[in-house]
């Protein structure tokens, strides 16, 4: 068991998620040192433990972590209320956030850093949360079964041509519902149960495993085509096993849409908490991470873009080649999560 009262002497800890999801709030309650802030975060990255190492060095501010799922974050926070120890929530995807915002375990901050960092399109209008990492969902398609110019947009997903070859995700996964709810911010709610409906009906198999699951279906031959985030096959770029370097070899990228309003992007993202009692502490980490110097890690070492339009990518991701992201403000994938849900269901969609 942690005990109740630590003080740590390195800069940066993270808890075992199991153990601390398992105790009471006061169990990991971290000492309340000057020059120390607390984050709750569902990333799981070394990326992310060296930015904090990174910030410590820099500010003398000490980062104390606890790792978990989203919802088992958010329902902590609920449960610990005023007591909470957490000054930063990080989680990934905006429909995370949205229901972060939601429950009002953040507050609102304004940082002239932040904002003229960040595109307002990877910001919450009213300050709870910004965006920290870019993730493009997109196309990728076995090179010797699919030719580039049979794609063109998620639409185009329906036609007919495609049934018994498309890998995607279940529906409960919430990069999936994001994208749905981009696709009803586009088109309407009619056109996208009736994409939806057609999208079901082209699958090669039954939703199951992740994004990397889908993209190794299409190396295997279970499908031609998988949706998927782009990040997932820069890791496997990045292996150094024998047969994800064989996969990435025979998988194309495609982004969608670029004729339109851009490919699906959505984000990893922070917000200071409801309650934090290191706010000053929190509001710079957060400035931190939008440095060139933090963005430019982020996409070196785990296959994010940047949120930053003036920073350089990795390697691997340029080789992807140029896109159109979609404009639409993130925050708008969150507040139609429950629509894109619920037309999901209808859908047949499992």
């Amino acid at each position: 068991m942690i005990p109740s009262q630590r003080v740590f002497a390195i800069p940066y800890v993270a808890w075992a998620a199991a153990a601390l999801l398992a105790a009471g709030p006061a169990a990991i309650t971290p000492a309340r040192a000057a020059g120390e802030v607390n984050v709750y975060s569902s990333r799981h990255y070394k990326a992310d433990r060296e930015l904090f190492k990174r910030f410590t060095a820099k500010t003398g501010i000490r980062v104390n972590v606890v790792q978990g799922r989203a919802n088992a974050l958010f329902e902590r926070l609920k449960r610990e209320g005023r007591n909470s120890p957490a000054d930063l929530l990080i989680t990934v995807d905006a429909g995370n956030l949205a229901r972060a915002q939601a429950a009002k375990l953040f507050q609102p901050v304004r940082s002239a850093f932040i904002d003229a960092a960040v595109p307002a399109a990877y910001r919450e209008p009213a300050g709870h949360w910004v965006g920290l990492t870019l993730r493009a969902r997109v196309i990728m398609y076995h090179k010797d079964r699919v030719k580039p110019d049979q794609l063109s947009t998620y639409e185009a997903l329906a036609d007919p041509r495609w049934k018994g070859r498309i890998l995607i995700r279940s529906s409960n996964n919430i990069y999936n519902q994001s994208l749905v709810a981009s696709l009803i911010a586009a088109n309407g709610a009619s056109k996208t149960l009736a994409w939806a409906k057609a999208l079901v009906a082209n699958l090669a198999r039954k939703p199951k495993g992740g994004d990397r699951d889908q993209i190794r279906a299409v190396g295997t031959g279970e499908g031609d085509i998988a949706i998927a985030n782009t990040y997932y096959l820069g890791r496997l770029a990045a292996s150094k096993k024998a047969r994800d370097k064989a996969l990435v070899k025979k998988i194309g990228v495609f982004f969608p849409n670029q004729g339109g309003r851009g490919a699906h992007v959505n984000i990893s993202g922070a917000g200071v908490t409801r309650f934090a009692r290191n706010k000053a502490e929190a509001v710079k980490l957060l400035e931190f991470l939008v440095e060139k110097e933090s963005q430019i890690l982020f996409s070196k070492a785990n296959y994010e873009y940047p949120v930053r339009p003036d920073v350089p990518i990795s390697k691997i991701i340029a080789s992807w080649g140029e896109f159109r992201a979609d404009k639409i403000n993130v925050s708008e994938l969150g507040t139609r999560n429950a629509e894109a849900v619920r037309l999901m269901d209808r859908a047949g969609w499992r």
